[in-house]
Protein backbone atom coordinates (compact mmCIF):
# COMPACT_ATOMS: atom_id res chain seq x y z
CA UNK A 1 0.00 0.00 0.00
CA UNK A 2 2.99 2.36 0.57
CA UNK A 3 3.27 2.64 -3.31
CA UNK A 4 0.24 4.54 -3.45
CA UNK A 5 2.35 7.44 -1.80
CA UNK A 6 1.45 10.76 -3.68
CA UNK A 7 4.48 13.10 -5.30
CA UNK A 8 3.99 15.70 -2.49
CA UNK A 9 3.95 12.68 0.36
CA UNK A 10 6.93 11.56 -1.79
CA UNK A 11 8.49 14.62 -1.44
CA UNK A 12 7.97 15.82 2.26
CA UNK A 13 9.30 12.26 2.85
CA UNK A 14 12.47 12.78 1.47
CA UNK A 15 13.17 16.21 1.98
CA UNK A 16 16.00 16.70 4.48
CA UNK A 17 18.08 14.04 2.61
CA UNK A 18 17.48 16.24 -0.19
CA UNK A 19 20.64 18.84 -1.66
CA UNK A 20 19.55 22.34 -1.93
CA UNK A 21 19.20 22.07 -5.61
CA UNK A 22 17.26 19.16 -5.63
CA UNK A 23 14.91 21.39 -2.45
CA UNK A 24 14.65 23.81 -5.20
CA UNK A 25 12.94 21.77 -7.24
CA UNK A 26 10.92 20.30 -4.73
CA UNK A 27 9.91 23.78 -3.37
CA UNK A 28 8.61 25.02 -6.76
CA UNK A 29 6.60 21.69 -7.03
CA UNK A 30 4.80 22.00 -3.27
CA UNK A 31 4.25 25.47 -4.28
CA UNK A 32 0.56 25.45 -5.48
CA UNK A 33 -0.80 27.40 -8.55
CA UNK A 34 2.25 27.41 -10.97
CA UNK A 35 1.21 25.28 -14.13
CA UNK A 36 3.79 22.68 -13.19
CA UNK A 37 2.09 19.53 -14.86
CA UNK A 38 1.81 21.64 -17.64
CA UNK A 39 5.48 22.31 -17.96
CA UNK A 40 8.30 20.95 -19.73
CA UNK A 41 11.53 19.49 -17.67
CA UNK A 42 13.41 22.74 -20.01
CA UNK A 43 10.74 24.67 -19.03
CA UNK A 44 11.39 24.28 -15.42
CA UNK A 45 14.96 24.08 -15.46
CA UNK A 46 14.91 27.45 -17.45
CA UNK A 47 13.31 28.73 -14.47
CA UNK A 48 14.93 27.58 -11.81
CA UNK A 49 18.23 28.24 -13.05
CA UNK A 50 18.98 24.32 -12.86
CA UNK A 51 20.04 21.59 -15.03
CA UNK A 52 17.55 19.21 -16.61
CA UNK A 53 19.53 16.37 -15.36
CA UNK A 54 18.71 17.53 -11.45
CA UNK A 55 15.50 17.65 -12.52
CA UNK A 56 15.27 14.10 -13.95
CA UNK A 57 17.90 12.76 -10.87
CA UNK A 58 15.12 14.59 -8.33
CA UNK A 59 12.28 12.54 -10.00
CA UNK A 60 14.29 8.99 -9.97
CA UNK A 61 14.85 10.12 -6.17
CA UNK A 62 11.33 9.93 -5.52
CA UNK A 63 10.84 6.61 -7.12
CA UNK A 64 9.49 7.27 -10.76
CA UNK A 65 11.27 6.03 -13.95
CA UNK A 66 11.45 9.79 -14.87
CA UNK A 67 10.43 13.36 -15.48
CA UNK A 68 7.57 12.04 -17.91
CA UNK A 69 6.18 9.40 -15.43
CA UNK A 70 6.54 11.66 -12.33
CA UNK A 71 4.37 14.52 -13.87
CA UNK A 72 1.61 11.67 -15.31
CA UNK A 73 1.54 10.94 -11.55
CA UNK A 74 1.48 14.99 -10.96
CA UNK A 75 -1.66 15.58 -13.74
CA UNK A 76 -3.68 11.96 -11.79
CA UNK A 77 -2.90 13.17 -8.87
CA UNK A 78 -4.59 16.91 -9.82
CA UNK A 79 -7.98 15.43 -11.73
CA UNK A 80 -8.43 13.07 -8.30
CA UNK A 81 -11.13 14.84 -6.53
CA UNK A 82 -10.14 13.41 -2.90
CA UNK A 83 -7.27 15.09 -3.54
CA UNK A 84 -8.68 18.58 -2.35
CA UNK A 85 -6.63 18.85 0.00
CA UNK A 86 -6.34 20.65 3.55
CA UNK A 87 -8.45 24.41 2.54
CA UNK A 88 -7.11 27.36 4.53
CA UNK A 89 -9.20 28.88 7.17
CA UNK A 90 -10.19 32.18 5.58
CA UNK A 91 -11.11 35.27 7.63
CA UNK A 92 -14.05 35.32 5.82
CA UNK A 93 -15.48 32.27 6.07
CA UNK A 94 -18.57 31.63 8.17
CA UNK A 95 -18.66 29.26 10.80
CA UNK A 96 -20.25 26.44 8.78
CA UNK A 97 -17.44 26.75 6.55
CA UNK A 98 -14.47 26.75 9.19
CA UNK A 99 -16.29 23.52 11.02
CA UNK A 100 -16.34 21.65 7.44
CA UNK A 101 -12.68 22.71 6.62
CA UNK A 102 -11.40 21.35 9.89
CA UNK A 103 -13.12 18.30 9.55
CA UNK A 104 -12.26 17.60 6.13
CA UNK A 105 -8.48 18.64 6.56
CA UNK A 106 -8.60 15.38 9.86
CA UNK A 107 -10.20 13.19 6.78
CA UNK A 108 -7.27 14.16 4.54
CA UNK A 109 -4.95 13.47 7.01
CA UNK A 110 -6.08 9.60 7.75
CA UNK A 111 -6.29 9.23 4.09
CA UNK A 112 -2.72 10.24 2.99
CA UNK A 113 -1.43 7.86 5.91
CA UNK A 114 -3.35 5.36 4.74
CA UNK A 115 -1.29 5.43 1.60
CA UNK A 116 1.36 5.36 3.41
CA UNK A 117 0.62 2.28 5.08
CA UNK A 118 3.89 -0.32 4.78
CA UNK A 119 2.34 -3.35 6.60
CA UNK A 120 5.54 -5.05 7.04
CA UNK A 121 6.08 -2.89 9.29
CA UNK A 122 2.82 -2.61 11.41
CA UNK A 123 3.18 -7.05 11.19
CA UNK A 124 7.09 -5.77 12.68
CA UNK A 125 5.18 -3.75 15.64
CA UNK A 126 2.22 -6.75 16.53
CA UNK A 127 5.21 -9.13 16.60
CA UNK A 128 7.10 -7.42 18.70
CA UNK A 129 4.52 -6.49 20.96
CA UNK A 130 3.64 -9.88 21.11
CA UNK A 131 7.11 -10.72 22.27
CA UNK A 132 7.18 -8.36 24.68
CA UNK A 133 6.42 -8.43 28.71
CA UNK A 134 5.57 -4.71 29.14
CA UNK A 135 5.06 -1.70 26.83
CA UNK A 136 6.87 1.58 27.56
CA UNK A 137 5.27 4.59 26.26
CA UNK A 138 7.24 7.78 25.17
CA UNK A 139 6.46 10.91 23.98
CA UNK A 140 6.83 14.84 25.29
CA UNK A 141 5.21 18.07 23.78
CA UNK A 142 2.31 17.19 21.86
CA UNK A 143 3.20 13.73 21.67
CA UNK A 144 2.81 12.84 25.15
CA UNK A 145 -1.28 13.12 24.72
CA UNK A 146 -1.08 10.54 21.96
CA UNK A 147 1.35 8.51 24.42
CA UNK A 148 -1.26 8.90 27.31
CA UNK A 149 -3.94 8.10 25.10
CA UNK A 150 -2.30 4.87 24.35
CA UNK A 151 -1.53 3.87 27.53
CA UNK A 152 -5.63 4.54 28.56
CA UNK A 153 -5.84 1.73 25.62
CA UNK A 154 -3.35 -0.83 26.02
CA UNK A 155 -4.47 -0.82 29.74
CA UNK A 156 -7.42 -3.36 28.11
CA UNK A 157 -4.64 -4.99 26.02
CA UNK A 158 -2.60 -8.25 26.54
CA UNK A 159 0.45 -6.59 27.83
CA UNK A 160 1.34 -4.09 30.47
CA UNK A 161 1.64 -0.72 29.67
CA UNK A 162 3.79 1.73 31.54
CA UNK A 163 3.88 5.65 31.30
CA UNK A 164 4.35 8.78 32.69
CA UNK A 165 3.58 12.44 31.65
CA UNK A 166 6.97 13.47 33.29
CA UNK A 167 9.96 13.61 31.31
CA UNK A 168 12.51 12.82 33.30
CA UNK A 169 10.74 9.81 34.38
CA UNK A 170 10.30 8.97 31.29
CA UNK A 171 14.37 8.94 31.29
CA UNK A 172 14.22 6.70 34.18
CA UNK A 173 11.68 4.57 32.42
CA UNK A 174 13.92 4.15 29.37
CA UNK A 175 16.71 3.52 31.60
CA UNK A 176 15.30 0.70 33.39
CA UNK A 177 13.86 -0.92 30.81
CA UNK A 178 14.67 -4.46 30.23
CA UNK A 179 15.33 -6.79 26.43
CA UNK A 180 12.41 -8.46 27.50
CA UNK A 181 10.49 -5.38 27.11
CA UNK A 182 9.44 -2.83 24.51
CA UNK A 183 8.79 0.60 23.50
CA UNK A 184 6.48 2.95 21.34
CA UNK A 185 7.99 6.15 20.88
CA UNK A 186 5.66 8.97 19.55
CA UNK A 187 7.43 11.83 17.80
CA UNK A 188 6.59 13.80 14.91
CA UNK A 189 9.80 15.14 13.90
CA UNK A 190 12.51 12.36 14.90
CA UNK A 191 14.40 15.35 16.17
CA UNK A 192 13.80 15.49 19.85
CA UNK A 193 16.10 15.72 21.49
CA UNK A 194 14.87 14.27 24.99
CA UNK A 195 13.14 11.79 22.92
CA UNK A 196 16.16 10.48 20.89
CA UNK A 197 18.43 10.19 24.45
CA UNK A 198 15.36 8.35 25.80
CA UNK A 199 15.65 5.75 22.52
CA UNK A 200 19.47 5.65 23.27
CA UNK A 201 19.13 4.53 26.16
CA UNK A 202 16.13 2.13 25.61
CA UNK A 203 18.53 0.63 22.61
CA UNK A 204 21.27 0.28 24.72
CA UNK A 205 19.19 -1.98 26.97
CA UNK A 206 18.48 -4.35 24.49
CA UNK A 207 14.63 -3.38 24.21
CA UNK A 208 13.09 -3.41 20.84
CA UNK A 209 11.51 -0.03 19.35
CA UNK A 210 8.25 1.20 17.64
CA UNK A 211 8.16 4.49 16.73
CA UNK A 212 5.47 6.84 15.04
CA UNK A 213 6.61 9.43 13.27
CA UNK A 214 6.27 12.00 10.33
CA UNK A 215 9.95 11.45 9.37
CA UNK A 216 10.86 7.89 9.15
CA UNK A 217 14.06 9.37 7.82
CA UNK A 218 15.58 10.37 11.05
CA UNK A 219 17.72 10.44 14.00
CA UNK A 220 15.06 8.43 15.78
CA UNK A 221 14.42 6.26 12.68
CA UNK A 222 17.64 5.00 12.39
CA UNK A 223 17.05 3.53 16.25
CA UNK A 224 13.98 2.03 15.83
CA UNK A 225 13.16 -1.52 14.87
CA UNK A 226 9.58 -0.62 13.29
CA UNK A 227 8.96 2.44 11.86
CA UNK A 228 4.84 3.90 11.65
CA UNK A 229 4.62 6.57 9.22
CA UNK A 230 2.44 10.04 9.56
CA UNK A 231 1.23 12.56 6.97
CA UNK A 232 0.05 15.48 7.82
CA UNK A 233 -0.30 19.10 5.96
CA UNK A 234 0.14 22.42 8.06
CA UNK A 235 -2.26 24.54 7.63
CA UNK A 236 -2.67 28.68 8.50
CA UNK A 237 -4.70 27.71 11.44
CA UNK A 238 -2.68 24.23 12.57
CA UNK A 239 0.99 22.97 12.38
CA UNK A 240 1.93 20.23 10.56
CA UNK A 241 2.71 18.44 13.89
CA UNK A 242 -0.38 18.98 15.57
CA UNK A 243 -2.58 17.99 12.00
CA UNK A 244 -0.57 14.72 12.67
CA UNK A 245 -2.17 13.93 16.23
CA UNK A 246 -5.35 12.34 14.32
CA UNK A 247 -3.37 10.02 12.38
CA UNK A 248 -0.89 8.95 15.26
CA UNK A 249 -4.23 8.26 17.56
CA UNK A 250 -5.16 6.34 14.57
CA UNK A 251 -1.97 3.81 14.01
CA UNK A 252 -1.98 3.53 17.79
CA UNK A 253 -6.03 2.08 17.43
CA UNK A 254 -4.93 -0.27 14.56
CA UNK A 255 -1.95 -1.18 16.96
CA UNK A 256 -4.29 -1.92 19.87
CA UNK A 257 -7.10 -3.86 17.92
CA UNK A 258 -4.72 -5.95 16.12
CA UNK A 259 -2.85 -6.97 19.26
CA UNK A 260 -6.05 -7.61 20.81
CA UNK A 261 -7.81 -10.06 18.30
CA UNK A 262 -3.96 -11.61 18.30
CA UNK A 263 -4.70 -12.77 21.90
CA UNK A 264 -8.30 -12.10 21.94
CA UNK A 265 -8.87 -14.34 25.43
CA UNK A 266 -6.34 -12.48 27.53
CA UNK A 267 -7.82 -9.28 26.12
CA UNK A 268 -10.95 -10.38 26.90
CA UNK A 269 -10.06 -11.03 30.29
CA UNK A 270 -8.12 -7.73 30.93
CA UNK A 271 -11.15 -5.94 29.53
CA UNK A 272 -13.47 -7.74 31.47
CA UNK A 273 -11.18 -6.57 34.63
CA UNK A 274 -11.14 -2.85 33.59
CA UNK A 275 -15.08 -2.62 33.22
CA UNK A 276 -15.54 -4.45 36.37
CA UNK A 277 -13.62 -1.13 37.72
CA UNK A 278 -14.60 1.35 36.56
CA UNK A 279 -18.01 0.49 36.56
CA UNK A 280 -18.14 1.69 39.90
CA UNK A 281 -17.86 5.79 38.53
CA UNK A 282 -21.25 5.75 36.97
CA UNK A 283 -24.28 6.97 38.10
CA UNK A 284 -26.98 4.02 38.04
CA UNK A 285 -29.90 4.56 35.27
Amino acid sequence: MANNKTARIRIKQLYRTMSPKEKLVADYILKENNDFSRKTISDISRELNVADSTIFQFTKKLGYEGFRDFRVAIISEESDSKSEVHEKVLKDDDLASVVKKVFDSAKQTILDTKKMIDINEYKKSIDILSQSERLFLFGVGGSNAIAMDAYHKFLRSPIFPIYSSDSHIQLINASLITEKDCAIIVCHSGLTIDIIHMAKLIKNNGAKIITVTGYPISPLGELSDAILTTYSEETNYNSESLASRISQLTIIDSLFVTLSFKNEEKSLDSLKKFRKAISSTKLKI
